[in-house]
């Protein structure tokens, strides 16, 4: 089994007929059972004889094992069960195997299913997802420290606010960012604010645990609707109109709760433009085309020209408050133009704003998009784990990316 999680695959995970150990366990069941690859039974010798041949003469009672459960030209019913640590197989009845979910995963993030190799399909059936929900663990209640408690908001003026896009159940990928670059001196002193900007689940229970989680720490915004794909936009626009209402910052900075931010090397580069003119810092694209087939794909109607206005990518960007401000001021009036990628949407935002007041356009790889590169400004795609590893190489000097999961 493989998954393709945050645009990574991991490590394909097999078994290949060795049982696992009697620790190596999900949800209580083995990782791998032991199963004989040959099924053959001589003719001259029944099923029932065999059997009783491989019990006969032994001194003690030998080890269950079945046979290879997948063989040519016969039917099979697989059965895939999601559970709160892993999935479950089964095959005819009987367990084949279970593979943890991967760091970071939670089963709403699952979007798709694949079953390939020498097989033909005759029918699916999916039933419902467990009612228990994998982010509600005794882990949570761990993680409630003081120590990563948000600071009030300055009354005073702030150099830069952080408004972070994350998702009802991402409490791991929060946690994350609490105890890593959220503890940067910046952050701790009052310079710079950050917040995360959550939408609401259509399930209760999670809406309950987010709405405790944000009254403990003190650095969540919950937004009042639906989290869906096509609304990120009104995300980016409500951590524009925080950082002009809430908070008096001379830059915003809009990112994702899988990025790692090195925010003192962020302040750094911001402070090296000329502060009298607008400013648009990320990894840019230029002429980029929209797709027009696929999953990502967008229809004539909804966008009608042939290419993008210069925009950049949505992981991690700065904009000036002058910018964040006019963006916030055209959504009240409604005169603002959204469109479901929020990270094209500043990139017409921004070249609407460029035609009054000419705006610094500033390109850097080291803005990373599609992961991490070593001496990078921000790093997308990181797990839990990779921040937490992220921040123990930062602290050590070394700004160098951590590539397991």
């Amino acid at each position: 089994m493989n998954t393709c999680f945050r645009m990574q695959w991991g490590r394909a995970q097999r078994c290949d007929s060795t049982p696992s150990g009697d620790d190596d366990l999900v949800d209580g069941l083995r990782k791998c059972e032991k199963w004989d690859w040959q099924d053959v039974v001589e003719s001259k010798e029944t099923k029932t004889s065999s059997w009783f041949n491989r019990f006969i003469g032994r001194a003690k009672k030998p080890e269950m094992r079945w046979p290879f459960p997948f063989s040519e030209g016969k039917m099979f019913v697989l059965t895939i069960q999601a559970g709160v640590e892993g999935y479950h197989i089964n095959v005819g009845g009987r367990h084949v195997a279970s593979f943890p979910h991967r760091m970071g995963f939670a089963l709403e993030d699952a979007t798709g299913l694949a079953v390939t190799g020498g097989i033909d399909v005759h029918s699916v059936y999916a039933t419902a997802l467990p009612k228990a929900h994998p982010s509600f663990s005794l882990q949570q209640v761990l993680e409630m420290s003081e120590r990563w408690k948000a600071r009030p908001v300055p009354e005073e003026p702030i150099h830069l606010f952080i408004g972070i896009l994350s998702a009802t159940n991402h409490f791991a990928e929060r946690m994350a960012i609490r105890k890593t670059w959220m503890q940067f001196p910046a952050i701790q002193s009052g310079n710079a604010v950050a917040r995360f900007f959550v939408a609401l689940s259509h399930r209760k229970e999670i809406n309950a645990a987010l709405k405790k989680e944000a009254e403990y720490f003190g650095d969540i915004v919950i937004l009042p609707f639906i989290d869906r794909y096509e609304l990120v936009v009104l995300k980016t626009v409500a951590i524009c109109q925080y950082g002009v209402h809430n908070v008096t910052a001379d830059y915003i900075m809009k990112c994702d709760d899988d990025t790692f931010v090195r925010l003192d090397i962020v302040l750094h580069q911001i402070s090296t433009y000329n502060k009298t003119s607008p400013l648009y810092l990320g990894n840019l694209n230029l002429l980029h085309r929209p797709l027009r087939r696929g999953k990502w794909a967008v229809t004539y109607e909804e966008w009608p020209e042939a290419v993008y206005p210069p925009y950049a990518n949505g992981p991690g960007y700065v904009i000036s408050a002058g910018i964040a401000r006019d963006v916030a001021s055209r959504h009240t009036n409604h005169s603002l133009r959204l469109f479901k990628m929020e990270d094209v949407s500043m990139g017409m935002w921004v070249e609407d704003y460029n035609a009054s007041a000419p705006v610094q356009y500033v390109h850097s790889w080291r803005f990373c998009q599609f992961g991490c590169v070593d001496n990078y400004f921000t790093a997308h795609y990181q797990s839990p784990r990779q921040m937490l590893c992220l921040w123990e190489k930062l602290s050590a000097g070394r700004a160098h990316c951590c590539n397991y999961r």
